[in-house]
């Protein structure tokens, strides 16, 4: 069994027969840009236009994936799907599905829409960019950081790998942040939300704690919390946070 979907509004007619099925996507060739046991990653060219094509050949780090639950493929792209419906920005999916043999999965691929002109913070820092030393500049990725952040909890739903490299930003004076890469991304509940909460923003602060004064960090969680001071809830919430890494590191 096989399906596959295209958003064809957002293709042009060479991308629509590049990506016309999953056994085409298969035999595309690209500029390969990440490899682990699961997935590969490559960056094609259509056109005036380039798209991120993450190909997996294994359903998932449990093997019970490949025949119970959600393949990690289906989870990535419909990740994305939430974000876009909550207004999240992100990558725009333009083509997502999978293929099972015998019950089983055997292969699933998902397509992005490169988005031009940006950058992701963690190369920023470790360009030491100068943008990252910019007050203003930071105020306004931080604003957004913190409103995409409490949606995705406020739906019980967690990143759970947020740290910088899945952050990209717009180049220029007046940025725009996206969330990307989430297929360990899920929903949770009471005592499990609250972990896995307190984990994104530790991942979130594992970098900023060496690139951004403790008032900008600051000035994040209270953001993110919608409060103008600390509470006594929030003292102890920012002490889980930063001894979550804690002989980790």
């Amino acid at each position: 069994m096989s399906a596959w979907t295209l958003n064809a509004a957002a293709l042009d007619d060479a991308a629509r027969n590049a990506f016309a099925s999953l056994d085409a996507v298969f035999a595309l060739d690209g500029e390969p840009i990440a490899r682990d046991p699961l997935s590969q990653v490559l960056r094609v060219t259509i056109g005036a236009r380039r798209y991120y094509v993450k190909r997996y050949h294994g359903a998932g780090k449990n093997p019970l994936r490949r025949w119970l639950g959600r393949p990690r493929v289906q989870a990535e792209w419909e990740n994305v799907q939430h974000f876009a419906a909550w207004g999240i920005p992100t990558a725009p999916l333009v083509g997502w599905g999978l293929q099972r043999k015998g019950g089983s999965f055997w292969r699933g691929a998902m397509i992005t829409a490169e988005l031009v002109g940006t950058t992701d913070l963690n190369q920023l820092a470790i360009n030491d960019d100068a943008r990252l030393a910019d007050r203003g500049w930071v105020a306004a990725v931080s604003h957004q950081l913190a409103r995409l952040t409490r949606t995705m909890h406020a739906h019980h739903f967690t990143h759970n790998d947020l740290k910088w490299r899945n952050l990209l930003v717009e180049d220029g004076p007046a940025p725009t942040l996206y969330l990307i890469d989430c297929p360990a991304g899920e929903f949770w509940r009471g005592p499990f939300l609250r972990y896995r909460v307190i984990k994104d923003l530790a991942c979130l602060d594992k970098v900023a704690k060496y690139h951004l004064s403790r008032s900008c960090r600051l000035r994040f969680y209270l953001d993110y919390v919608q409060r103008p001071r600390l509470v006594a809830d929030d003292k102890a919430r920012i002490r889980s946070i930063l001894g979550f890494f804690a002989g980790r590191e």
